[in-house]
């Protein structure tokens, strides 16, 4: 964060007005306007009285601590990912939070970070994932007025999923309508740009990304329309609907095993035995299998680091599910699961 943001966030969290820090400081407002446009900047003799006036250090008012680059967050969520795996979500979790107090105001760290925690509460299978979202929300609420776009509407998208969850629907209205609308499609504009000024590579990398996206927006759709289908017990429509998920996932060259995603659903919670065993016998070993989206031409230029263990994780997760989960008692008694089981642990 740059020293005219520090300077107009700390201002507002104080409830000081423009008018007043001038008065303090004994300079005018239209200087302080300008310090937090970032038009001009504090003489150096101010400093110091500004950092008290903001309750700061000159170091986080000159922005020494409270940046990270790019490569700086990326490196530093591999090493939170590898102290996940090797001591627990714990230890790495607490490793993040003390980041994160080192580069408080650093939004895309916090949001780095806090995502790839989210995320692993699922994968990791960890106890008590309330304790650690009640913790998230807080965070999420401070990037929801981030200056950078993509990190706020995130966290906005973030809070909104927690209020849905927690049946908090009027709240999760109101953070709806505090979306951004815009009929101007950036990526499609700069793809088509790349594409007059010959930079034929980029173009093609915004495409694919369109490519994945639309491909798991069907997805979400299709699952939501097959879920709502087994509510209301319209079982040839979600069938339908898990019929053309599988198309669709193999036309568009995704990993084997989510190929079988939406039929398990249905025979799951049509607790079908011998259906579910069936697909979870061809999905789970599917599951450890290497997959590389730059073998297929629609995604030659996109990266696939650590999409393999990802998937090969997630089989851990719904195995362990599988054994222990009361929703899941019905396929547990037969001999069956339980070579699938031995099965998959020796993987």
């Amino acid at each position: 964060m740059k020293i005219n943001q520090i300077i107009r966030e700390k201002r507002r969290e104080l409830l000081l007005t423009q008018e007043k820090i001038a008065e303090l400081l004994g300079v005018s407002a239209s200087a302080v306007n300008k310090w937090e446009k970032g038009s001009t900047y504090p003489d150096i003799t101010i400093l110091p009285a500004l950092a008290r006036l903001l309750k700061i250090d000159l170091n986080t008012l000159m922005s020494f601590n409270d940046d990270m680059t790019d490569i700086e967050i990326e490196n530093f969520v591999d090493e939170i990912d590898k102290t996940l795996q090797e001591q627990g979500y714990e230890i790495a979790f607490q490793k993040a939070i003390d980041k994160i107090h080192e580069y408080p105001t650093c939004d895309t760290l916090i949001y780095s970070v806090i995502l790839y925690l989210e995320g692993a509460l699922f994968l990791y299978n960890v106890s008590d994932p309330q304790h650690y979202r009640e913790i998230f929300e807080g965070f999420y609420k401070r990037l929801s007025v981030s200056e950078i776009s993509e990190i706020r509407d995130t966290a906005i998208g973030m809070l909104i999923s927690y209020a849905r969850n927690n049946g908090e629907f009027s709240k999760a209205e109101e953070l709806i309508n505090m979306l951004p609308f815009s009929t101007i499609d950036k990526e499609e504009q700069l793809a088509i740009l790349y594409r007059k000024q010959k930079k034929y590579e980029e173009a093609e990398i915004i495409w694919e990304h369109r490519v994945l996206k639309g491909v798991t927006d069907i997805q979400t759709a299709l699952i939501n329309m097959l879920e709502q289908s087994l509510l209301e017990n319209r079982d040839d429509d979600a069938e339908f609907f898990a019929d053309l998920y599988e198309t669709i996932i193999r036309q568009f060259c995704f990993p084997e095993w989510m190929h079988y995603n939406a039929h398990l659903l249905i025979a799951i919670e049509k607790k079908n035995k011998d259906e579910s065993l069936s697909i979870l016998k061809k999905m789970l070993p599917a599951m450890k299998k290497e997959w590389n989206p730059q073998d297929y031409r629609l995604y030659r230029n996109a990266s696939g680091s650590g999409s393999t263990f990802l998937s090969s994780r997630l089989a851990d997760t719904i195995c362990d599910e599988l054994a222990n989960k009361e929703e899941y008692a019905f396929i547990r008694d037969s001999s069956e699961f339980r070579e699938l089981m031995a099965q998959m642990s020796a993987v």
